[in-house]
């Protein structure tokens, strides 16, 4: 439980930005009840040259995770005889690319739509677990690269660098008509942080260290701008260090969630897709990006596929 000013400022986030109740009380999509079949109709047209891009790291034991909250990278087996060809994978829902669910994150003990934190228990969430998204995560994704607009080297941005909504808004305007963010869209937002770390050949501390990242203000553009869902290339969404002095835990995740429904997606390599856009001057294309529908998981995997 956080306290003074740090909690003053999640009062007032939580009272301006809370989607509660908005789609009723057995509501399990968040924003993504934003995204309708029209619009999945629609970002299906924007598909031009036929070409999937692969957003997702690849899975295997040789990071970045580092065993951080109970997260270990995947540990592949193998079997002798018959089962050698297929072995079995150990690994975190959240070991790699992913899609943070509603019952993820509780704000003063509460998950998603103001339910008691009970319902999510030794089985997982019992009510808003991933399963319920299985097929939502389809529709229009705009790639905002901030990291080339706003970075000094024109590539990436700092760690610690908080990116607020003059950054969002610069880099929407560099782009073009193609990036504007309408309602019902996924938000890619690109830091570089990844690149960062292949470049260096070093995983560094990627996973729970300082990053470049959303800040806590960027709260009110998420929730005006109605979008359906968003994710970035780095471990944790917002930026770290967090904004605030103190002990406080992912405020804008505290918000973002369970106050305002919004899935947040992690760990997204953007690298393919934004030297893509970068050449063609198109920053819109249509997304699937479908989380495997564990049970109860309050996040999980996902190989999301852009389309051009």
């Amino acid at each position: 439980m956080t306290s003074g000013p740090i909690e003053e400022e999640l009062a007032k986030a939580r009272s301006a930005y809370r989607n509660r109740g908005r789609w009723g009380e057995d509501d399990v999509l968040g924003t993504l009840n934003f995204l309708d079949d029209a619009k999945r109709a629609h970002a299906a047209s924007l598909v031009r040259r036929g070409r999937p891009i692969s957003l997702a790291q690849e899975c295997n034991g040789n990071g970045p995770q580092r065993g951080f909250r109970g997260r270990i990278s995947p540990v592949r087996f193998k079997e002798s005889g018959v089962d050698a060809a297929a072995g079995h994978i150990v690994m975190s829902l959240q070991a790699g690319t992913r899609w943070d669910g509603l019952g993820h994150i509780h704000d003063r003990e509460q998950p998603w739509n103001g339910r008691p934190c009970t319902v999510v228990d030794g089985s997982g969430d019992t009510v808003t677990g991933i399963e319920h998204m299985a097929d939502a995560f389809v529709g229009r994704g705009v790639l905002l690269d901030v990291g080339r607009v706003v970075g000094e080297d024109g590539r990436e941005l700092p760690d610690g660098f908080a990116i607020r909504e003059e950054h969002l808004r610069a880099t929407i305007e560099a782009q073009g008509a193609t990036s504007t963010v309408r309602r019902g869209d996924i938000v890619l937002i690109r830091t570089g942080r990844l690149a960062r770390c292949r470049r260096l050949g070093d995983w560094g501390e990627y996973t729970g260290g300082p990053a470049p990242g959303l800040s806590f203000t960027t709260l009110g553009w998420l929730h005006r701008t109605e979008i359906a869902a968003a994710a970035t290339d780095t471990w944790g969404f917002e930026v770290r260090p967090y904004e605030f002095p103190g002990h406080v835990m992912a405020p804008l995740h505290q918000i973002a969630i369970p106050d305002m429904g919004l899935p947040l997606g992690e760990m997204f390599d953007l690298e393919g897709l934004a030297g893509e856009c970068a050449a063609d001057g198109v920053y819109e294309f249509l997304l699937v990006a479908a989380p495997l529908p564990v049970t109860g998981a309050v996040g999980a995997p996902v190989n999301p596929i852009a389309f051009k």
